[in-house]
């Protein structure tokens, strides 16, 4: 089953995730999204002045982790929280600004694989922000907090997301800086998102220079990737499991 399409349009790459489904972070599909990203490296004829959009079909941009498909293997959540901290470490290090268009919910992981882009737009009639971890039982990783600290400015805003399981619409979110704008519909979102784009592209930015100066940027991020302690508590992930 296809679970991404990757669009090139002029210096515009465009990675979509398809399918009905909830977009959940398995193996397969992070894998798949790592693919599309090596894809756009190996064009080195468009790294210059390129630009990375990524948006998904459906109801959710991502409902983050599958712990159906990891059940309450400490093995599969292990490799789960391995793929998605090697995903981010390919966003981080990418050659080119990157632009999340977030046309229905973001949860979870799927909060924090948007969150990892450059920047972000958001429709406004239909989805939110959601960590839910306090919500299923789970304990947040280091790294997904160096990902929330960089990302959200404001630490009552941090730390309703983090300890109310606040769910943010696209204007709240705006409000609180961590969104860049706010659309009323899908298409509009997606249109919003190339618009974005294009204005990159026209910077003319050198690729390389680019990455190097965003993994300056967030280095507290990167320094966490090695390691995701929560990966170790199988039975808080069952636990998570049964609530879904």
């Amino acid at each position: 089953m296809e679970v991404y399409k990757l669009e090139k349009r002029g210096k515009l790459f465009i990675l979509t995730l398809t399918g009905e489904d909830e977009h959940r972070l398995n193996p397969t599909r992070v894998d798949a999204i790592r693919s599309a990203l090596s894809r756009i490296r190996s064009d080195s004829n468009s790294l210059s002045g390129s630009v990375l959009i990524t948006t998904a079909h459906g109801k959710f941009f991502s409902n983050g982790y599958d712990l159906a498909w990891a059940g309450s293997s400490p093995d599969k959540i292990r490799l789960l929280s391995s793929n998605l901290r090697d995903l981010v470490a390919d966003l981080l290090s990418f050659p080119m600004p990157t632009v999340a268009a977030i046309t229905g919910h973001a949860c979870a992981a799927g909060m924090i694989f948007a969150l990892c882009h450059d920047y972000t737009v958001m429709r406004k009639d239909r989805g939110f922000l959601y960590m839910s971890e306090m919500d299923i039982g789970l304990k947040i990783s280091a790294w997904f907090m160096a990902v929330i600290r960089c990302k959200i400015g404001d630490s009552r805003v941090r730390r309703d997301v983090v300890l109310k399981a606040r769910k943010l619409t696209a204007e709240q979110a705006v409000e609180s800086g961590i969104i860049d704008a706010a659309f009323e519909t899908a298409e509009t979102t997606t249109e919003g998102a190339l618009e974005l784009g294009e204005k990159l592209v026209n910077k003319g930015w050198d690729g390389q220079v680019y990455s190097e100066n965003r993994k300056q940027l967030y280095t507290e991020i990167l320094d966490k990737l090695g390691f995701d302690e929560t990966t170790d508590d199988a039975k808080n992930v069952a636990i998570a499991t049964s609530k879904m």
